[in-house]
C-alpha cells in the first residue's frame, strides 16, 4: 500500500536515491532534502536537464544514463511531469519511487505499484526522518 509506515521504513532504509530535479540551487528543496539523505548514509545521484556535481556527487540528464542501479527514484518534479519519470524509474528497474510533498499523479502510482515498485507519494523523507527522531 501506499504511504504506510511499513513502506516509508523500508525506502529511507534503501541506500542509492536518484534525485530528479536536484540541481545546484540551495533555494530549492531538493538541494537540502539531498543533502540531509546524504547525511543519512544515503548515495545521491543527482538527475537535471544540466547534469550538475551537487554535493560532490555527479549528475546526470536522466534515469536512463545513470551507470548503476537505483534503490529509490526520489522526484522533485512537477505533478504533471512526474509521469515520465515514473516510467523512467520503471525501465531502469528502480525498487521503489519516492514523489515529494504536492507531487501528485495517482495513475503513476498505480504503474509503479503494478511493476513492483514500493511507492510513496505526497511525502517528505526529511519530514519522516524527523518523524523518527
Amino acid at each position: 500500500m501506499i504511504n504506510e509506515q511499513q513502506t516509508i521504513d523500508a525506502l529511507l532504509a534503501m541506500k542509492t536515491w536518484a534525485v530528479v530535479g536536484l540541481g545546484n540551487n540551495p533555494e530549492r528543496a531538493a538541494f537540502g532534502v539531498a543533502k540531509l539523505l546524504q547525511d543519512k548514509g544515503h548515495r545521491i545521484i543527482p538527475v537535471y536537464p544540466r547534469a550538475e556535481i551537487v554535493h560532490g556527487e555527479v549528475g546526470y540528464k536522466t534515469l536512463s544514463e545513470i551507470p548503476e542501479s537505483v534503490d529509490v527514484v526520489d522526484c522533485f518534479v512537477n505533478s504533471s511531469l512526474v509521469g515520465k519519470v515514473v516510467d523512467e524509474a520503471i525501465a531502469i528497474g528502480a525498487k521503489a519511487v519516492w514523489l515529494q510533498l504536492d507531487v501528485i499523479d495517482h495513475e503513476a502510482v498505480e504503474r509503479a505499484q503494478k511493476a513492483g515498485l514500493l511507492t510513496i507519494m505526497d511525502r517528505c523523507p526529511a519530514i519522516e526522518y524527523q518523524r523518527k527522531s
